[in-house]
């Protein structure tokens, strides 16, 4: 069986004035997208994107995933042109995976084979080619299935030769250039990520990492939206468990993405270009003109409506949005880090957290860092998920011990506490008459209304996913009732409606509110206007 392959772009050669053949981009290191320039065949059978492991030669190669066992539909060509007399030697290297699959030498007609049992290693076929008249040939690979072929599989293919290595460089970039900074760990090849745009074309993707290495990769972006997607096959991300592995996308001097620790997959769309967020209409109304009018669980939609389409900047950048929301210019106002776990509202803090100098970091006792903690917990919508895992609107600074004994038990209200912070938070058993009975963390009086509000929002920004998440925990199956439109439990609802009465809106929750809109690009409309809470679930 051979396989063949879809057309691409120009074809294409270069000419010495001693006629010699030139393959054109036989190293792999120029690419549109998922097309090697360049390359003028790229048979339906075969898909092609780049990689930066393994390589044979430069820093990029071809893997080339052959997807059918159709003789006839997986050629990778392209022309050059020889001349009558001259000798020309030919040779490619190819890396097998499985073993399933090997690949032939195409030089003006078939020629040698690949060994397909040699795998996991780079391997070299070649011909010697003498040209009897002068003219155009093609050159390039096709593919054959082997015995044991699953209809999937990838060969990596680089350095086809001879290459004009004085081929002039691609044209320098005169948009954006992001650069990848993955680290892997010791299962590198479960590791893989793709850069898409708007409409979900990839644009770039890799894979096929080896172990604990550093790997880099540029690429050059116009100004729009895009995501950025990082998988783990297994499903226990890039670190701890097997190394300490992570990733930085950055452009501009901006983190666009970041992390290590995720389950499966974890999406960071971003935007380049004007990101500048507007400013705040002078009537705020105005940003919630389309929800007018409505009550009930219709307003809850429209509202989702709103403020669905934030723009996720990963929760490393966290720490730079509590620099600027989380500082106490309203108790001390003396720009340390307000923790509503530590902070003293009618009196002078024992604690007191100087920001990016105090951040966790490990911590022993209250008072030795702080960290940012998921009011929210994260455990609830499923681990570090984006775009929740790094919402603004619900992650605040925090003592990072007390952060430790909040862990994922609810709010609530409690009756015997097992422990009290220094500013009087509470962890213990839930009191008689709250509707529920367990373990709940009761933060101050002065700070219950800033919870509550940050629960109001998870249920009106989730409201398309919120209802599948009842049963991730023992504790979410506590708080949350299965449904998009109630969405908490009688308890549970009915102790956030008291917090948001008792604890009305404060200045320092509207300029966090104005500052986490500023990040990452929505409000949270229960700041804005308290009332909408009544107007949805009732007073």
């Amino acid at each position: 069986m051979d396989i063949r392959v879809m057309t691409l772009t120009a074809a294409a050669l270069l000419v010495s004035q001693s006629g010699w053949a030139q393959v054109a981009n036989g190293d792999f290191e120029q690419w549109n997208g998922n097309e090697p320039a360049g390359w003028s065949v790229i048979d339906s059978g075969v898909t092609l994107s780049p990689v930066s492991a393994p390589v044979m030669q430069g820093g990029l190669a071809a893997q080339v995933t052959v997807n059918t066992g159709t003789q006839g539909n997986t050629d990778l060509l392209q022309t050059v042109h020889v001349e009558q007399g001259q000798t020309y030697p030919f040779t490619v290297s190819l890396y097998h995976t499985e073993g399933h699959v090997k690949a032939r030498l195409v030089v003006d007609g078939y020629q040698g084979y690949s060994n397909p049992l040699q795998t996991n290693q780079w391997q070299t076929i070649s011909y010697t080619y003498i040209a009897t008249t002068t003219k155009d040939i093609q050159v390039g690979l096709r593919f054959y299935d082997e015995s044991g072929f699953d209809g999937s599989e990838v060969v990596y293919v680089d350095h086809f030769q001879p290459t004009d290595t004085s081929e002039p460089p691609a044209p320098a970039c005169i948009d954006t250039i992001a650069t990848l900074t993955l680290v892997t760990d010791q299962y590198a090849s479960e590791t893989s990520w793709s850069l898409a745009n708007v409409g979900g074309a990839v644009l770039f993707e890799g894979g096929g990492y080896a172990n604990e290495t550093t790997n880099t990769r540029e690429m050059c972006l116009a100004d729009g939206d895009y995501t950025f997607t990082i998988n783990d096959s297994y499903g226990d991300g890039l670190c701890c468990s097997a190394g300490n592995g992570s990733f930085v996308l950055a452009a501009d001097g901006q983190t666009l993405a970041s992390g290590g620790q995720f389950q499966h997959s974890q999406a960071f769309p971003f935007t380049l270009g004007d990101t500048e967020t507007p400013p705040p209409p002078s009537d705020v109304d105005e940003y919630y003109q389309s929800a007018a009018g409505k009550t009930g669980f219709a307003l809850k939609t429209a509202l989702y409506n709103i403020i669905n389409h934030h723009s996720s900047r990963g929760y490393s950048a966290i720490w730079d949005l509590v620099k600027v929301a989380d500082l106490d210019h309203y108790y001390e106002n003396d720009g340390s880090v307000l923790d509503m776990y530590s902070e003293q509202p009618a009196s002078s803090d024992a604690v007191n957290f100087t920001k990016v100098t105090d951040q966790c970091g490990q911590y022993s006792g209250e008072g030795d860092c702080y960290n940012r903690e998921h009011s929210f917990p994260k455990s609830w919508f499923g681990g570090q998920v984006e775009p929740m895992n790094s919402d603004g609107h619900h992650i605040f600074a925090t003592d990072g011990y007390v952060n430790a004994k909040r862990s994922n038990w609810p709010f609530g209200e409690v009756g015997s506490a097992t422990y009290t912070s220094g500013n009087g938070s509470k962890l213990g058993m839930a009191e008689s008459g709250l509707g529920y009975t367990g373990t709940v963390f009761e933060p101050l009086d002065a700070f219950k209304g800033d919870f509550a509000r940050a629960y109001f929002y998870m249920a009106t920004r989730y409201e398309n996913e919120i209802a599948s998440w009842e049963g991730n925990t023992t504790n979410a199956d506590a708080v949350l009732d299965g449904t998009n439109t109630t969405v908490f439990e009688p308890w549970m609802l009915n102790m956030l409606k008291r917090w948001h009465q008792n604890d009305p809106v404060s200045q320092k929750e509207i300029d966090r509110n104005q500052a986490v809109f500023e990040f990452q690009g929505n409000r949270n409309p229960f700041i804005d206007h308290p009332e909408f809470v009544g107007a949805i679930w009732g007073n």
